[in-house]
């Protein structure tokens, strides 16, 4: 039996792999895809989903549904500087020796339905099977649970790549990018006693794919799959040689691996706050880590991982997501 997964993005580097890596894992079958804007708008972020689609050309293509264009009540802020302007490292700009585009614009087929309802939709129709896996901004999230709190409420499990427990922040010294874009979106997640595992920067910076081992692991299965991966890849490298990161950070991979093997992480149970006013601290995850009886706390509203299993995290990345069938 399979897992049935929804995947929230808004694609974007790390996004691009961790979609690969659950395209390619038997484990889980992904459903649906909704996007939503942040790394960049999300009208280059559904084009985005199309193209990792026609590069690894699933048995069965997924429902993809377009969500929010912007946050609950802000502008947006995109992150051009780290994935390239289209997202994926500028591979629009990719040209043949013929001279024609390497990826032409991707045929788009679209849901009726918009992302909110497209996830709404998969929970009723999975129920607690469902595993919802968050990548991006939790627009998409706040905007099911204002329409249909007890359908969102039907999924197993939802699965956040975002915040920051014990760490700082990687947009500011306060806050995690994803949150830092909506942090009232966030809020509202957190509040709404929603079954959420939290992967945070925390464990996310443990795990960084090098050049080397990607070259290695592609070197293994060259093919299609492979040289996309390599062209919308160089940008993100480039990107971490000039902060000194040493590869990219797999933040979105890891928490697909997560929802794919909830081995690969320890979790813990935290009330967590998002800061929405703060003018230094938007988007601040703020965990109650007090040592008090647990009557003078709030009740956890989320298990946050602070341990990781980076090894075995990279292992399974690197095993599946460049292997020439998906």
């Amino acid at each position: 039996m399979t897992t049935p997964l929804l995947i929230d993005t808004d694609p974007g580097i790390d996004d691009a792999l961790a979609i690969l890596l659950a395209l390619s894992s038997p484990e889980v079958s992904v459903e649906a895809i909704t996007t939503v804007a942040g790394n960049v708008t999300v009208e280059l972020g559904t084009a985005n989903v199309f193209r990792i689609l026609e590069a690894v050309e699933p048995a069965r293509l997924p429902k993809v549904a377009r969500g929010a264009a912007a946050p609950l009540t802000r502008p947006l802020v995109t992150a051009a500087h780290v994935h390239g302007q289209d997202g994926l490292g500028n591979i629009d700009r990719i040209r043949e020796p013929s001279g024609r585009p390497r990826y032409p614009d991707p045929v788009v087929k679209l849901e009726m339905l918009d992302g909110a309802d497209l996830i709404l939709d998969t929970a009723e129709k999975h129920g607690d099977e469902l595993v919802i896996v968050a990548l991006g901004p939790l627009t998409n999230l706040a905007l099911a649970l204002k329409r249909d709190a007890p359908r969102l409420r039907l999924a197993r499990r939802i699965v956040v790549m975002g915040g920051a427990v014990t760490v700082a922040g990687n947009v500011t010294p306060a806050a995690e990018f994803n949150l830092y874009v909506d942090p009232e979106a966030a809020a509202a997640v957190f509040e709404a006693g929603l079954p959420l595992e939290v992967i945070p920067l925390d464990v996310t910076r443990l795990v960084v794919l090098t050049r080397a081992a990607l070259a290695e692991a592609a070197g293994r299965s060259p093919g299609r799959r492979a040289r996309f991966v390599e062209d919308f890849s160089r940008f993100g490298f480039e990107f971490a040689d000039a902060h000194g990161e040493g590869g990219i950070v797999l933040h979105d991979p890891l928490a697909v691996a997560a929802a794919v093997d909830p081995g690969l992480v320890r979790l813990e149970p935290f009330r967590v706050e998002v800061e929405c006013a703060g003018t230094h601290t938007r988007g601040m995850t703020v965990a109650d880590r007090r040592s008090v009886a647990p009557a003078r706390k709030k009740p956890p509203n989320c298990r946050a991982a602070l341990d990781v299993d980076v090894e075995r995290s990279l292992r399974l990345f690197l095993e599946r997501v460049c292997r020439t069938s998906a």
